[in-house]
């Protein structure tokens, strides 16, 4: 047996290529920034709402109860002044909490604003840093920059790449693409910012086991903050001149691909620009799983259909689901529902409620509604089927639809026609009848925490796409102060 080198190699060329996008291209989209900024008060917004929930709020704070770090990152929505790691955590978790954010569907999903946790902390903690020290501070057009920079890392790896086929979480990406912006945030050269990428992807990686029958779990509303968090804590390993691990990806036996990726190196379908953030896709009227979010739209009119025709749910023999398979391999769920988060990721449940009700709110997955038998009799009849059209246009780049269709059949032998939803409003192509319902949630969700002086005046800078930009990232924060 030959003896492997141990000549250190030059970096995996994957590293290379966020890094020299991180530290060297110019965004000159002026959608990628509208959509940002439309992307940052809507994440910022599903953080306020979260604060409502105390299986969320009783997971912030500082570790050490107390702890006030001076000129530290502020949480919005509360009083909290932390250090940049562990607000990172808080602002992650929050905007995370609701399954609300932003969502990229592809081969891997997941939600790439889950980066703002870390972007925002540092952000923060950076500019109050400088201030402090008589420096220039970093403006809200750093943190957009960082943004669209880190949507398309997570976003471009996930296109031709299924963690969750090999049993990983999608938080990795979270992980790796907030340690690139970070580390730029922070300062580091170019050999700083491979080390700690390198450092990203060789850290232990969070298994899908939370998000899966029988084990679904609330941590799957906590593991993109602690994703974010940690990458800032790498970031600021690698600032000290920490060694980073060149080959992390390739190395025989012991790199990322043969340990964790069945031996197959990533795939890319295009080069690093401003893709994902121009087409990423908005959760607007239903804080339910991206892969049910036309259900959702399709059993709201069936609910109307129902009114209308004086029919209720005890009519009803069967509903047929026709999606794509990223939808039944996720959230195609029957028997005990056991918490929350097992029910934001049931799609009979998400079609069942809205069928009964009219409605869809988060609020709808606590135990006071789910207890309600009617739910688990529908639920009970209610299956999915895969329509391979549907699987085909989900994964086309020109078309990404995300189709559900529904069909209603009575007891007494009658159907209602079938209702097809192949864009949820949300979408790139819907952008124009999504915005203003985006605004309109941001509002709601401002009025949950703030009086009325302070909702106007973030909503006097955020909804400026110019003003917003100018203005230093620490006054920003401080307006979400309570």
């Amino acid at each position: 047996m030959s003896a492997i080198s141990n000549v250190r190699p030059k970096p995996d060329q994957v590293l290379v290529d966020i890094v020299d996008y991180v530290l060297k291209k110019e965004i000159t989209s002026t959608l990628a920034y509208e959509t940002a900024r439309n992307c940052l008060i809507d994440t910022l917004g599903c953080g306020l709402e979260a604060l409502e929930y105390p299986a969320c709020t009783k997971l912030l704070g500082p570790i050490v109860p107390g702890t006030i770090v001076p000129n530290g990152a502020k949480v919005p929505g509360t009083q909290f002044q932390l250090d940049p790691v562990q607000a990172a955590f808080n602002i992650g978790a929050m905007i995370r909490w609701l399954d609300f954010n932003d969502t990229w569907l592809a081969a891997e999903w997941g939600h790439p604003s889950d980066n703002l946790g870390g972007i925002l902390a540092t952000a923060d903690w950076l500019s109050r840093q400088g201030v402090a020290a008589g420096k220039k501070p970093l403006s809200m057009k750093d943190v957009l920059t960082a943004m669209i920079k880190a949507h398309e890392i997570q976003g471009c790896i996930a296109l031709e790449n299924s963690f969750n086929r090999v049993g990983l979480d999608h938080v990795v990406l979270v992980k790796v693409a907030s340690t690139a912006v970070v580390g730029q945030l922070l300062g580091l050269t170019r050999d700083e910012l491979i080390n700690a990428v390198s450092l990203a992807w060789v850290d232990g990686q969070s298994l899908r086991t939370y998000r899966h029958a029988p084990n679904t779990g609330s941590r799957k509303s906590w593991a993109a903050g602690d994703a974010t968090s940690r990458a800032v804590r790498l970031a600021l390993i690698a600032r000290t001149g920490e060694m980073g691990y060149p080959s992390v990806l390739t190395a025989k036996t012991w790199g990322f691909y043969d340990v964790l990726f069945q031996g197959q190196p990533f795939r890319f379908q295009r080069p690093y620009g401003s893709y994902v953030m121009e087409n990423v896709l908005f959760k607007i009227s239903y804080p339910a799983e991206f892969h049910s979010q036309t259900a959702v739209e399709c059993a709201m009119e069936i609910h109307k259909q129902l009114e209308k025709q004086g029919r209720s749910a005890d009519d009803i023999k069967k509903i047929t689901i026709r999606t794509h398979e990223a939808c039944i391999r996720i959230i195609d769920k029957q028997g005990p529902l056991d918490n929350p988060a097992d029910r934001d990721h049931c799609i009979q449940y998400m079609v069942a409620v809205p069928i009964l009700f009219g409605r869809l709110t988060a609020e709808d997955y606590e135990d006071a509604v789910a207890q309600d038998p009617r739910i688990d009799a529908l639920r009970a009849k209610i299956v999915c089927v895969e329509d391979p059209a549907f699987t085909k246009d989900y994964h086309d780049p020109d078309k990404r639809s995300i189709a559900n269709a529904l069909t209603v059949e009575f007891k007494d032998g009658r159907q209602l026609e079938e209702v097809v939803c192949e864009y949820p409003i949300g979408h790139k192509r819907r952008r124009q009848d999504g915005i203003p319902l985006l605004e309109a949630k941001f509002r709601t969700n401002l009025a949950r925490r703030f009086p009325a002086k302070q909702q106007q005046a973030i909503l006097d800078v955020s909804l400026d796409q110019e003003a917003l930009e100018a203005m230093p990232v620490h006054e920003y924060v401080d307006l979400y102060v309570i």
